[in-house]
């Protein structure tokens, strides 16, 4: 038996996502959708602000700069600005892209460590292109070479634009729509879906269930899959969430601030705020949400993708890149027909060992923050998972990090934040001893300065939308 025919359940941008990827990537497919609106909890749908990685994706479904960006009214990001997340220091940028370059083949975080210990150095994102250009509220895309030539940028959506464009993509590649609402769920003697019934009582069948639903998942909640709770660590239950008012001007990155019971942040296109409500007396109209993750995502002929998958709070805007991730596993390891255990296994192993990286990733911010407060004190003092404890073991030692096989946050984005947030290995690696201090400090000096050259006489992020919006135009 042949794998013919997959059936996408749910709508909004992980449903509509996946079905576009998976007709556009493999066109032998037969593939549909039912579009269930995503429900209020579903984040990987609601939370406007991406990681880098959604370049990728439309890049394997041929979607462009002009389609994926411009036309939709999407927003150029290049990093996160955090404030009072430690008293007594300064904000950070959390920068995509390189934070400063080796000196004499030493790597630049420890040269920068030994002078942050002796207080002779600026804060590491002011080595940062990155972070500097979102500073000056500045854009540019990434050059050939050269200083600019290594930074990266994710988007801040325009939901309703980014869906609309989504839904004719995957239209125009051939993507059937199914109308109405999922009434049934048929199960098979060995327990996968037979089929679904909708309300008109049509029955559909295929040979793979893409379950992108959001929480409830309406057809992998019906497996057995046991979900792996977060809360534990992460305290953090409820989101309030709001459309940002129009900004003709707006800042390349978004502002994070620690509050008393969580987060607030405010971005290009939306705000919001995440809190604990077991510390909080809020009342208002909040979303809950219960950070956790399948073990089993690929069970049985379902696979769980988007928030039936893995439900995290967005800091550090995971949500649809974990969808995304989701979708090109699923379709690199798609069976030939009939899915495998071991096949479904493999991607179980992957999927839940990237969720775990990222909820360490989102934990490291808590856990080395320093603010008075009840919510504070108790979601600093967690034990921390294994994997996150191994971390900040052998980072607090000698300044190193391990780095595992399906990490999200690259090494300079968990710099970015372990040194925004004051943590400093207790000893420096010997091989900064083959860089002297004065050496390293002329070498940082003049590097600062290079980006400081190259920011200046870049246009502002929206001079740039602007003549990019034009050129566009122009070319039509």
């Amino acid at each position: 038996m042949s794998l013919t025919h997959v059936l996408v359940v749910g709508g909004g941008l992980t449903g509509w996502s996946a079905a576009a990827a998976l007709k556009r990537r493999v066109p032998t497919l037969a593939v549909s959708i039912l579009p269930l609106a995503p429900p209020r909890d579903a984040l990987a749908d609601r939370i406007a602000t991406t990681l880098p990685s959604i370049l990728g994706f439309h890049a394997d479904l041929g979607i462009g700069i002009g389609d994926g960006v411009v036309r939709t009214g999407s927003v150029y990001r290049l990093g996160t600005l955090y404030r009072d997340w430690v008293e007594g220091l300064p904000d950070y940028v959390h920068a995509h892209g390189p934070h400063g370059e080796s000196i004499d083949g030493v790597s630049f975080h420890h040269l920068w460590a030994r002078a942050a210990r002796d207080d002779v150095v600026a804060p590491l994102d002011a080595f940062s292109p990155a972070a500097a250009m979102a500073r000056a509220g500045r854009f540019v895309l990434p050059a050939a070479d050269g200083i600019l030539g290594g930074h990266g940028f994710g988007l801040t959506l325009d939901l309703p634009r980014y869906l609309a464009m989504l839904k004719a993509f995957a239209r125009h590649v051939g993507v059937r729509t199914l109308d109405g609402d999922l009434t049934t769920v048929e199960r098979a003697l060995d327990g996968s879906v037979a089929g679904v019934v909708l309300a008109d009582g049509m029955r559909v069948q295929a040979d793979l269930y893409c379950d992108c639903s959001g929480p409830a998942a309406v057809l992998h909640g019906r497996l057995g899959s046991i979900r792996e709770s977060w809360q534990r660590w992460l305290a953090c239950d409820r989101l309030v969430l709001e459309d940002a008012a129009p900004d003709d001007d707006p800042a390349p990155m978004e502002c994070v601030t620690a509050t008393a019971q969580g987060w607030r942040w405010a971005s290009a296109t939306q705000q919001g705020a995440v809190y604990s409500a077991a510390h909080s007396h809020r009342d208002d109209a909040a979303i809950g949400f219960a950070a956790g993750a399948a073990l089993e995502p690929w069970r049985h002929n379902v696979v769980a993708i988007g928030d039936a998958a893995v439900t995290i709070e967005p800091l550090e805007w995971s949500n649809l890149h974990l969808a995304h991730s989701a979708i090109d596993r699923l379709i690199a390891m798609l069976p030939a027909g009939v899915p495998h255990p071991l096949e479904a296994a493999e991607y179980n192993r992957q999927a839940l060992a990237e969720a775990r990286r990222v909820r360490d990733f989102v934990l490291l911010h808590y856990v080395t923050a320093r603010r008075s407060g009840t919510f504070w004190h108790d979601v600093a003092s967690v034990e921390l998972p294994d994997s996150l404890g191994h971390t900040l073991r052998l980072f607090r030692e000698r300044g190193r990090l391990p780095f595992y096989e399906e990490e999200t946050f690259d090494r300079d984005g968990w710099l970015s934040v372990l040194f925004g947030q004051g943590v400093l290995p207790r000893r420096i690696d010997p091989l900064a001893d083959a860089v002297p201090p004065a050496r390293a400090a002329d070498a940082m000096a003049r590097y600062r300065n290079r980006i400081a050259q190259a920011v200046a006489p870049l246009p502002t992020l929206a001079a740039f939308r602007a003549a990019q919006s034009r050129h566009l135009h122009e070319r039509a």
